[in-house]
C-alpha cells in the first residue's frame, strides 16, 4: 500500500468473525446471471413466488394514505401483538397474551435479538442438524459457542433424541429448534416434541422454537409447538414466527417472538437501542393478515403440496435419495455419489456454471452430502430444473 494512503480502520473481532449468508449470496449470484441474460433456474432462495395477500396490500395502502405513519412502541403495536398472540392460541394452542409478544423487523431479527438477550461468552447452544446456516453465525455473534447435534443416521433427518440428551453439558444454556425444517422439510412428531420438552425441563434450559414454516405442512403432518406442551414449557420457549413464508411477505420484513414477559421486555429494550421500532406500514399489513387469514394462503399451501409431489417424483426418477419433505418448501437430496474432491460445494458450483441451475450445498446446513432445492417455483420451472439436474448428473461419474 502506498505510504500516502490512509490506514484502514480496524473492524471488531466480532464483526470479522461473521460470515455472510451463503444462501443469500448464491441467490444474488443467480440473479446477477439472470440480469446478464442467462436463463437461470434459481432454486437457492427460500422465498415464496406468490404475491402478498390482498389484505396486506390494502392495509399498507390505507396506512400510507392516512398520512399518519409515525413511530410505534419499540416492541411494536399493541394491536399487532394481540393479533399474533390470538393467532398462536387459535392455531397452536399456546397460552400467550399480548404482553408475551414483541414485534421485530423479521423472524431473523427476532432470533438474533433473542440470542443477545439469553446468551453470552462461555455459554453453549445446541443446534439440531441439519440446521439453517444463520443459527451458527447468530450464536457466534453473541460470543457463545454453537454445538451441532447430528440427526439419526438413517437419512430421514429425524432428530436423534438420545444424542441431544447426551450433548447437554455444564455450559449448555439452550437449544434451537426449527420445525418444519429448513433445509430438510422434516416435521417433528408430537412424541419427539414431548421428549425434547422433557430434556429442556430436566436440564433447566430454554428453547428457541423457530416456527416460521408452521402452517406449511403436507401429507397429513401436523405442526406441534413446544410452547403448547405445558405452562412451564411456554415459559421456557421463545417462539419465533413471521410474515415472510406463509403470507409471502418477504419484503415487508415482519416477524415476532413470543416468550415470558421478562424475555420480551429484554428484547424490546435491546430493539429500542439498536434498531428502533418496526416499520409501521408493515405492521398494519401483517396485522390484517393475522386477523383475516386470507384465502390466498390455503391456495398457496395447496400449490406447494403439488410442487412437493412433482419434485419428489422427479428426484426418485433420477435415483436421488433424501428425507421426504412434509413441511416448508425444500427438497434435500443426497448427491454424494456424484462428488469429486470438492464435495457439495464443488457440485453446486459446477451445476450453476454448466446448467445455470442454482442450488445450496449442504455444507451450509451441516449436512455435507446434500444439496437444498427450493421448490418455490412454477411447475414449468421445476420440470426444467429436474431436466437440467438429470442432464448434469448424467455427465458425472458416480463414485
Amino acid at each position: 500500500m502506498p505510504s500516502d494512503m490512509p490506514t484502514p480502520l480496524q473492524i471488531s473481532a466480532r464483526a470479522a468473525a461473521i460470515s455472510p449468508s451463503a444462501t443469500l449470496a448464491l441467490a444474488a449470484t443467480a440473479k446477477a446471471m439472470a440480469a446478464e441474460g442467462l436463463d437461470v433456474v434459481n432454486m437457492a432462495v427460500g422465498e415464496p413466488d406468490f404475491d402478498a395477500p390482498a389484505a396486506a396490500r390494502n392495509a399498507a395502502h390505507a396506512a400510507i394514505d392516512s398520512g399518519k405513519v409515525k413511530y410505534t412502541p419499540a416492541g411494536g403495536l399493541m394491536s399487532l401483538r394481540a393479533a399474533a398472540a390470538d393467532c398462536l392460541k387459535r392455531e397452536r394452542g399456546t397460552p400467550y397474551a399480548a404482553e408475551n409478544v414483541v414485534i421485530c423487523h423479521s423472524a431473523k431479527h427476532a432470533l438474533s435479538h433473542a440470542l443477545l438477550a439469553l446468551v453470552g461468552p462461555g455459554d453453549e447452544v445446541l443446534l439440531l442438524a441439519p440446521v439453517w446456516g444463520s443459527y451458527d453465525e447468530q450464536v457466534l455473534f453473541t460470543g457463545a459457542r454453537p454445538v451441532q447435534v447430528a440427526p439419526l443416521p438413517d437419512g430421514s433427518c429425524a432428530p436423534d433424541l438420545a444424542a441431544i440428551r447426551a450433548a447437554v453439558g455444564p455450559k449448555t444454556r439452550g437449544i434451537m429448534l426449527n420445525t418444519p425444517s429448513n433445509p430438510s422439510g422434516y416435521v417433528w412428531t408430537e412424541e419427539e416434541i414431548r421428549t425434547l420438552c422433557e430434556i429442556v425441563i430436566e436440564h433447566d434450559l430454554w428453547l428457541i422454537s423457530d416456527e416460521i414454516y408452521g402452517r406449511l405442512v403436507f401429507d397429513g403432518a401436523r405442526h406441534v409447538s413446544p410452547a403448547a406442551h405445558s405452562q412451564e414449557m411456554a415459559d421456557r420457549t421463545i417462539l419465533v414466527d413471521g410474515a415472510s413464508k406463509v403470507f409471502a411477505m418477504t419484503g415487508y420484513r415482519m416477524g415476532f417472538l413470543a416468550a415470558a414477559p421478562h424475555v420480551t421486555k429484554a428484547v424490546a429494550d435491546i430493539q429500542s437501542q439498536i434498531s428502533g421500532c418496526p416499520n409501521y406500514i408493515s405492521q398494519l399489513a401483517y396485522q390484517a393478515c393475522l386477523e383475516e387469514d386470507p384465502a390466498e394462503v390455503a391456495d398457496m399451501i395447496a400449490e406447494f403440496d403439488r410442487r412437493r409431489l412433482l419434485i419428489g417424483a422427479g428426484l426418485d426418477r433420477l435415483g436421488l435419495k433424501g428425507p421426504k419433505p412434509r413441511g416448508a418448501f425444500y427438497a434435500f437430496p443426497d448427491v454424494s455419489p456424484w462428488f469429486d474432491d470438492r464435495g457439495a460445494d464443488g457440485l453446486a458450483k459446477d451445476l450453476l456454471e454448466s446448467k445455470a441451475l442454482a442450488t445450496v450445498p449442504g455444507t451450509v446446513f451441516g449436512a455435507p452430502n446434500h444439496i437444498r432445492l427450493s421448490y418455490a417455483l412454477s411447475e414449468e420451472r421445476l420440470t426444467e430444473a429436474l431436466t437440467r439436474l438429470g442432464d448434469f448428473l448424467g455427465t458425472r461419474p458416480r463414485t
